[in-house]
């Protein structure tokens, strides 16, 4: 291992004089320390969400790091809340139940049964897994779906097929209303929020409505300062598969428009852009594959990902 040999004392007065031998390793881990901050003061006291998903909730040491970066964010003075999925630990489930999963336009279709697993794997399972890490790491997580309070009001979801048909894809939902009053007073007592996707109709009604959806409109919502959706993906690419860093909202309806973004990336990439709209002051597609992806993008100069910002 390469050192650096730092002078101690110059032999004057009563000391003597020494060597302090120092790691590259750890020079290096002292700048990133103090590139931080900046951001760190710039951030205290605002508020992030995070919408958590991918590779980064099934690969143990990326969901170690994820649950130390949201202490860590915490500790310093800024406010995470967390927005999860959990597609492929549904789609788990439905299998061991032998139950086939139905996608149309890209949504499950979601009937009582399915509705149930939903709820087992992201109200229980998932949410409860996430909860248990960001404690044991140090943090006050408390696991909440939208039927906690009602503060996710939801209404029923139809597509359209190209005849304008209205398609019943089951109890999936659009939101119509988020309360922030629960969240806000997590937030205040030190907590951390940690949200299911699932809303709550006017009669009592479960619905199943994606992450990045509620992440978007919750950060709308909280009057958050960033967003931050991760994928498995760098960001966002352009036709020759380069990244682009750094995006305002006139030129993301571009790459609507051409086809550049489509498929799996339209939902994410429109609440996104919605939530910049709406007051977010940035929006961040990172890659969760990446070690440490939310301490590189919120914390250092680099990034790992897309910044979109309204203009």
């Amino acid at each position: 291992m390469q050192h650096i040999v730092a002078s101690g004392r110059n032999g004057s007065g009563p000391y003597p004089q020494k060597e302090i031998v120092v790691s590259v390793n750890a020079a290096e881990k002292a700048l990133v320390l103090a590139e931080a901050l900046p951001y760190i003061r710039r951030f205290s006291g605002k508020t992030i969400v995070i919408k958590y998903g991918g590779n980064a909730m099934t690969d143990d040491a990326l969901k170690e790091g994820f649950a130390k970066d949201i202490v860590l964010l915490k500790l310093v003075g800024i406010n995470p809340v967390v927005v999860h999925g959990g597609g492929p630990q549904i789609n788990e489930l439905l299998e061991r139940v032998g139950k086939e999963g139905k996608f149309i336009q890209g949504m499950r279709v979601t009937d009582q049964e399915t509705m149930d697993v939903v709820e087992m794997v992201l109200g229980g399972l998932v949410n409860k897994e996430i909860v248990s890490l960001i404690n044991t790491h140090g943090g006050k997580a408390v696991g909440l779906t939208g039927k906690d309070g009602h503060f996710i009001r939801a209404e029923k979801m139809f597509l359209s097929d190209e005849s304008e048909d209205k398609i019943d894809i089951g109890q999936v939902g659009e939101i119509s209303s988020i309360d922030p009053a629960l969240v806000s007073l997590l937030d205040r007592q030190d907590f951390i929020p940690v949200v299911a996707p699932i809303g709550v109709g006017s009669k009592g009604e479960a619905y199943n409505i994606n992450a990045d959806l509620v992440a978007g409109k919750l950060a709308e919502t909280l009057n958050a300062e960033k967003l931050i959706l991760m994928t498995n993906t760098p960001g966002v690419l352009d036709k020759e598969g380069k990244l682009l860093t750094g995006l305002t909202a006139e030129q993301v309806d571009s790459l609507f428009a051409d086809g550049t973004i489509h498929g799996g990336m339209l939902p994410k990439i429109s609440s996104a852009l919605d939530a910049a709209r709406s007051g977010v002051n940035t929006v961040h597609i990172i890659d969760g594959r990446v070690p440490h992806a939310l301490l590189l993008e919120i914390m250092t100069d680099d990034g790992v990902g897309t910044m979109i910002r309204a203009s």
